[in-house]
């Protein structure tokens, strides 16, 4: 990295937090606006979760592509390129008339938050390397961007659904990717060199976890047991080893296998795959409780939420570090999946003639305080135990394993939900007690999680690198 002090680094990093921003509220504002795209665009009540779905498979299962392809080609080329990704997936998702058109808008925009994300991480790092102290508050005010991202996309997304139309969830991304190209003069030009990119790599481990959540969100309709259900998970399950063995073979793999003898690593990621396994259903059918059973509009489900997500965003940036700092890891990553399990069990006895203030308020805020506790001590694990040179990598394997465990985790909820009646829209009680059964699925994940937390992670307090996130754990591939 650059030791040369850039004079107009404070002004990039608006930039790069207002992108960091745009990118994670990319994943939450959608989310008041389901009920109204699945009446005007046809989606089934199981293929629904696909609008979401499909930004998270394009996001995690490229993400590591991007961090290769930044490296290469020049972080702020990437970023550029990133950003016409995304505005061009916002236009096809902003004008779909059909199902299809959406789900394909909705990867598209996946593909361009898989570039932007690394490369503003990689910039970052070249602004502010200098000085330690800067740095810190540089990195500080990037990390704030994300949940507090996922908080106004909540709120703006029911304003906006409920007074305009759900297509300005998309439209909404134009002017202001437009704007951000417009700003990236302020970023460091960086220069590509010379290496390979594992293609076929990034393609295998993209279209197997595709293939993955395609089978089971079928599975309910064609059966576990039909020779669809089982051919399709045996090809999931093909390409994902070739991607391994593609890994072994290649000069310049996107992942080192090597990189998984690090201690704490691959049980850090466990508790990330569950983690997001559980707390991504519970958003998701949380919405479509407040709407399509306790009949909320879309500006209501959205300022329900709020709360939520305005605990989440304060606690996490103000609070959990100090307690990682003092009582290290495990207790933080157990605790918070236990207190996770413990909203979604109280959710789980949600009524079809239920309130927000009894069945939904006291219930979400405790999983919001899981979540809050949880999130940040397994990203910081999963990124400490490695050497410098790797943290980066270890940085963009927790943030996929996170998306691919989101998206595993909804299709399989999606179809218990469905199997027990969330699929019968208008009937309220059939409805609730779909909704009943993902979110009691949802707890057992959580549960899982802080299990296999306490008896495969290591206790201890965090190392340095826990503390205080390493310059190549947050920017050489991925950021948070």
């Amino acid at each position: 990295m650059s030791t040369t002090v850039n004079p107009r680094r404070w002004w990039a990093l608006v930039v790069l937090a207002a992108a960091q921003f745009m990118v994670i509220m990319d994943t939450s504002i959608i989310g008041v606006a389901l009920p109204d795209m699945q009446k005007e665009l046809g989606f089934s009540q199981g293929d629904l979760q696909w609008v979401f779905n499909a930004y998270v498979i394009a996001f995690g299962g490229l993400l590591l592509l991007g961090g290769r392809l930044s490296d290469l080609l020049g972080a702020r080329r990437v970023f550029v390129t990133g950003w016409v990704v995304l505005i061009a997936g916002s236009v096809v998702a902003a004008a779909a008339s059909t199902a299809w058109v959406e789900v394909t808008g909705r990867a598209v925009q996946g593909v361009g938050g898989a570039l932007i994300t690394p490369a503003s991480m990689t910039l970052l790092m070249m602004l502010f390397s200098h000085d330690p102290r800067e740095l810190g508050k540089a990195m500080a005010l990037y990390g704030a961007a994300a949940p507090a991202g996922g908080t106004a996309g909540v709120f703006l997304g029911g304003v906006i659904t409920e007074w305009l139309s759900w297509p300005w969830v998309f439209i909404i991304y134009i002017p202001i990717g437009v704007a951000t190209l417009l700003a990236t003069g302020l970023l460091p030009a960086v220069a590509a060199r010379r290496g390979s990119v594992d293609v076929a790599g990034a393609a295998a481990v993209t279209a197997g976890l595709a293939l993955a959540v395609f089978a089971v969100v079928r599975a309910p309709e064609v059966g576990w047991g039909a020779g669809e259900t089982a051919l399709e998970l045996i090809g999931a399950a093909a390409l994902l080893a070739v991607f391994l063995l593609l890994q072994r073979s290649v000069r310049e793999p996107l992942m080192p296998l090597k990189v998984w003898r690090t201690p704490g690593l691959a049980a850090s990621n466990l508790s990330m795959a569950l983690l997001g396994a559980a707390w991504i259903p519970m958003w998701y059918f949380l919405n479509l409780y407040l709407q399509q059973v306790l009949g909320y509009g879309a500006f209501a489900s959205g300022a329900a939420l709020l709360p939520m997500t305005t605990l989440l965003m304060v606690f996490m940036v103000a609070i959990t570090a100090r307690l990682l700092g003092r009582f290290g890891p495990k207790p933080l990553i157990a605790g918070g999946l236990l207190a996770l399990a413990g909203g979604l069990l109280w959710l789980s006895a949600v009524e079809p003639t239920g309130t927000f203030a009894v069945d939904v308020l006291p219930a979400s805020l405790v999983a919001a305080l899981g979540m809050s506790l949880a999130y940040i001590p397994a990203m910081m694990t999963a990124i400490s135990g490695v050497p410098q040179e790797q943290a980066g990598l270890a940085s963009g394997i927790v943030n996929t394993t996170y998306q691919v465990g989101s998206a595993l985790g909804l299709a399989a909820l999606t179809a218990l939900a469905t199997s027990q009646g969330a699929g019968q829209l208008g009937d309220l009680p059939a409805l609730t007690d779909g909704f009943s059964a993902a979110f009691l699925g949802a707890a057992a994940v959580a549960a899982a999680g802080a299990l296999f937390t306490l008896l495969l992670m290591r206790g201890g307090k965090p190392g340095p690198a826990a503390q205080e996130p390493s310059p190549q754990a947050q920017g050489d591939h991925v950021g948070v």
